[in-house]
């Protein structure tokens, strides 16, 4: 049976998007005086043995963490995946958006539990959460030939990761809420009254 530790998980925080609807960039804006992507990290460094932020060095690299560049700048997160895949040295990593403040670490260990090629949340209705999941290291070549071929939707990703033979275990989660993330100074307001 194969058991994930702490040793072997890396934390990835996808910090590189437009912000085009928050006006401002995500990663950085401050809650409670701490920036989001740190307040994120603070989560993932529970059950991660590392955490490291994936986006432009020069815009985060004052964060203190260490920070990987997109092999395909401008493609998405999907190409924020493959960046962490690429880079990483541990067999499992959780990938993770930068805007989900209220993500748990219980939420996460449920993502680490049991045995795939990939780890997705799953709502009641079918649809998927793909900015918050676990891939093993050995998903990095798929995921790259996917972009390589045009591909530039995680959940189209997902798909072409099943029909190579992947194994994706979809987490059934009731409560939304730790997913969560902030698109627009709205729901940064509604996030700050609770």
């Amino acid at each position: 049976m194969i058991v994930t530790t702490v040793e072997n998980r890396a934390g990835w925080i996808l910090a590189g998007g437009r912000s085009s609807r928050m006006g401002t960039d995500k990663a950085l804006i401050e809650i409670e005086g701490r920036p989001l992507a740190l307040r994120i990290a603070d989560e993932l460094a529970k059950s991660c043995g590392s955490v490291s932020l994936v986006g432009d060095p020069a815009l985060y690299g004052t964060l203190g963490l260490p920070v990987v560049r997109d092999t395909f700048p401008g493609q998405g997160p999907l190409a924020g995946i493959e960046a962490a895949l690429g880079a990483s040295a541990l067999e499992w990593n959780l990938i993770v958006a930068c805007d989900m403040p209220a993500l748990d670490s219980v939420t996460i260990e449920t993502l680490f539990a049991g045995f795939a090629d990939c780890s997705v949340p799953e709502y009641a209705d079918g649809r998927l959460e793909p900015l918050c999941a676990v891939y093993r290291r050995r998903c990095h070549a798929a995921i790259r030939t996917a972009i390589e071929s045009g591909v530039r939707k995680v959940t189209d990703a997902l798909q072409y990761l099943r029909d190579e033979g992947f194994a994706i275990r979809y987490v059934r989660v009731a409560n939304r809420a730790p997913f969560a993330n902030l698109n627009t100074p709205d729901e940064m307001r509604r996030y700050l009254n609770g």
